[in-house]
């Protein structure tokens, strides 16, 4: 084995699967190859629909698991050819799944998260070993099961002496506080792009919006943001996570009541602002001396949003994940290729700052090619 992992990653913008092939023969990370794949419209609505109760959802889930699967073994297939590899030269893929429930800690103590993944079928159809179920472990132990990500952006970003930031933005948002003295802590900020793409895609037709251009041109509507930062959500002190669960279009629309004569480019700029916002005070709340944040996930390609970051944040140099070294969209599956990696080598991650576990773990099942 020459210690290569694939990781697939898709996430709670539920657009596609990103997935990369790491190389850490060398001690560190390198990424050989990059590779994605859209959902299509079936699968996608599926998957949304599959963050709420509805009729006969333990056979639709299962049946959208199998369709994810096959998503994830279509990027692996892609991955292998592009960086001219076999199989077997693959030590394991390191699969997320989809998640559709996030609830650690509620009902009766322990609760769960649940992230769609069929892995003894991506092992079928790969031939490569499979490590997934990276979460559930950490709720059995008292965590929030996420985010898991800081452990790995420690690994990859941390310069020591600096304090710095990884904010990634996906449909949720988190960040990674990597401090002066070696410590770190990391949880859910709030959305990231869910609420905007969702927004755009119901008033342009389009998924999202492209550069933050659309949002750029209208105005933040001042008592719908407060109405909206008012949420219990954002003064929780971590550790603490969140998803669609929280922030979905049911929430939105009950904000939306406070202001509805607000055109649709203003709400699209005021929910941009939303994700600046409850970001930045994150960031002056719990690291005031930071004086670099990296962002990553599709957040990082939004220009107008991340020209609001760098306005909230005057102290800190704000930059895309690409100018420390990796590409933000092959982030997060880079830290599931790391993952893998952990739980294949028995290796505990200590996740007592982050998620709130008892103690350090081993994440993740393994079901072999």
């Amino acid at each position: 084995m020459a210690d290569l992992f694939i990781g697939l990653m898709s996430g709670t913008s539920m657009d596609g699967v990103d997935g990369v092939i790491a190389d850490f023969s060398s001690g560190g990370l390198r990424v050989l190859q990059h590779a994605s794949a859209g959902f299509d419209e079936t699968l996608r609505l599926e998957l949304m629909a599959l963050n709420a109760s509805g009729p006969d959802e333990l056979h639709r889930a299962w049946l959208a698991g199998n369709a994810l699967m096959r998503v994830y073994a279509e990027v692996a297939a892609k991955l292998l050819l592009r960086a001219g590899l076999e199989p077997e030269d693959i030590d394991a893929i390191g699969a997320h799944g989809q998640t559709v429930r996030h609830r650690p800690a509620m009902f009766d103590g322990t609760g769960y998260t649940i992230q769609l993944a069929q892995p003894a079928l991506l092992a079928e159809l790969t031939r490569i070993r499979v490590v997934a179920d990276f979460r559930s472990r950490d709720v059995a132990a008292g965590g929030q099961g996420a985010p898991l990500a800081p452990v790995f952006h420690q690994a990859v970003f941390a310069h020591a002496g600096e304090t710095a930031g990884v904010l990634n933005i996906g449909g949720i948002s988190n960040i990674t506080l990597l401090r002066a003295d070696g410590s770190m802590q990391g949880f859910d900020c709030g959305p990231g792009n869910a609420l905007m793409d969702a927004w755009c895609l119901q008033h342009t037709g389009q998924p999202y919006d492209h550069d933050g251009r659309w949002a750029a041109g209208g105005r933040v509507v001042e008592p719908l943001l407060a109405s909206l930062l008012a949420e219990p959500y954002f003064s929780q002190s971590p550790p603490k996570s969140t998803g669609r669960d929280l922030f979905n279009r049911p929430w939105l629309a009950g904000h939306l009541q406070k202001a509805p004569d607000a055109a649709p480019q203003d709400v699209q700029s005021t929910l941009t602002e939303l994700t600046a916002r409850s970001c930045a005070q994150d960031v002056q709340r719990h690291a005031p001396g930071l004086t670099r944040l990296i962002v990553c996930g599709g957040g990082a390609l939004n220009g107008h949003l991340m020209r609001r970051l760098a306005a909230l944040l005057p102290q800190a140099r704000v930059i895309s994940s690409a100018d420390a070294g990796l590409p933000p969209l092959q982030v997060e599956a880079a830290a599931f290729a790391w993952l893998a990696r952990k739980c294949v080598r028995g290796e505990k991650l200590h996740l007592e700052s982050t998620t709130g576990a008892r103690g350090a773990r081993v994440l993740g099942g393994i079901y072999p090619a």
